[in-house]
Formats: C-alpha cells, structure tokens, sequence
C-alpha cells in the first residue's frame, strides 16, 4: 500500500469489533512511528497505549466523570469557537455524522447519547493518549498532531481503524490519575483504534474536502 492510498482510505471509524490487535502488529505500528519528524528532533511525544481491563477501568472512570456533568478543563486550549467557514465545516461534519445514525438535529438526547461515546472509546480494544511537558506550547501541539498521523495511516498499512479525539483531552483529571502523570505533563488529545466494524451504521460517516485551489496555492 502506497501513502497515498492509505491517505484515500483512512476516514474516522467510530464503532469497532471486539478483537485485540496482536500485540506484535502493535508493537510494529509505533516502533515505526518513531520516524516521524519533529521540530528540532525534540520528539515531544508521550505516548500510553491503554488496552484489555486497564481499558475498561480508565472507561468507567471518565464516564463516570463526563456523567457528572461538570465542565471540561483541558490541559490545553480547546475553547476554539469556529468562525465563517470554518464554523460551517463543522456543522456540515456533524450532519453527515449524525445523519448516517439518523439522528436528526432537534434530538438533543440522542445526540448527547452518540457524544458520550467519546469516552468509551467508541468500544474500540485500544486506546492511546498523546502527552507532552505543558512548557512546549504549540510548537509541542504540532509535533504531537504530526506523530498521530504518522500512527494512523501505519494503521491503515495493517488494517487497521483509528479514530483522533480531541474529546479525550476534555477531561484529563481521571487520566492524568490512571497513567499517575507529573503536574509537568498534559494531555492533549487522543486515539481509539481497533478493527472497523463494518456492520454499524455510523461507520458510513464520510465528509468531503475543499477543492485544491482553494486550499492551496502555487507560486513560481
């Protein structure tokens, strides 16, 4: 598989079968992923890769938080509100999401329901949290989004589905626990990936791109 057939095929997955990755597929993935560049060769990646039981216990811990209905409170700055296109970019990704579930816009129970499985991982067998020392700011955030690229379409080379949350960096307090993180770290987002379960309606997702000229300019 060439990258730029990985990049054709890799799309968000948010339901996943019940089946492990082997443990040697998933050593492979990130020993990889260690190629991946950085700014000035800093590699600011710290990478948990949480699977099995531990899994499952972290999952009922953040639930249990996110249930409790208080506000999120990010390491990092995630209260972006989308502007202009942007902001109609989102709405338009939110309409194929929830649209591919059938789950129409003024269904705030439904939708709340879909959004809360966010933090059980979308039930896929693993789960991955990408965090860095606070100090390196954006330069480190860049970093971090490179690396999660570099693991997801080394997925797609094995077969593998992922899904990239910013969600999972909302409510860091049962994680930072869980992995018993120093102060000095924060958790900026993270991963679910597994084996797509191509049986489930939300996997029909698909959202479309810009066109070329409008995101990309040649000078010379």
């Amino acid at each position: 598989m060439t990258v730029a057939e990985a990049m054709q095929k890799r799309r968000s997955v948010r339901a996943f079968l019940n089946k492990p990755i082997p443990e040697e597929t998933l050593r492979n993935i990130f020993e990889q992923a260690r190629k991946t560049p950085s700014n000035c060769n800093v590699q600011p990646w710290q990478t948990y890769v949480v699977s099995g039981e531990k899994r499952d216990q972290l999952r009922d811990l953040l639930l249990e938080e996110v249930n409790t209905k208080v506000s999120p409170e990010p390491d990092f700055n995630w209260q972006i509100k989308y502007e202009g296109i942007h902001r109609s970019r989102q709405f338009g990704s939110a309409f194929a999401l929830y649209d591919s579930m059938g789950i129409e816009r003024e269904n705030k129970d439904a939708r709340a329901v879909a959004m809360l499985r966010n933090w059980s991982f979308f039930d896929a067998p693993h789960v991955a949290f990408f965090v860095m020392e606070k100090y390196l700011g954006l330069m480190g955030a860049v970093d971090l989004g490179i690396y999660a690229q570099s693991l997801a379409l080394l997925m797609v080379e094995n077969g593998i589905s992922s899904c990239i949350q910013a969600a999972l960096g909302q409510f860091p307090g049962p994680i930072r626990k869980f992995l018993n993180l120093p102060g000095s770290q924060g958790i900026l987002f993270g991963m679910s990936f597994g084996y797509e379960d191509l049986d489930a309606d939300v996997n029909r997702t698909r959202t479309d791109r810009v066109a070329l000229n409008e995101s990309v300019q040649f000078i010379g």
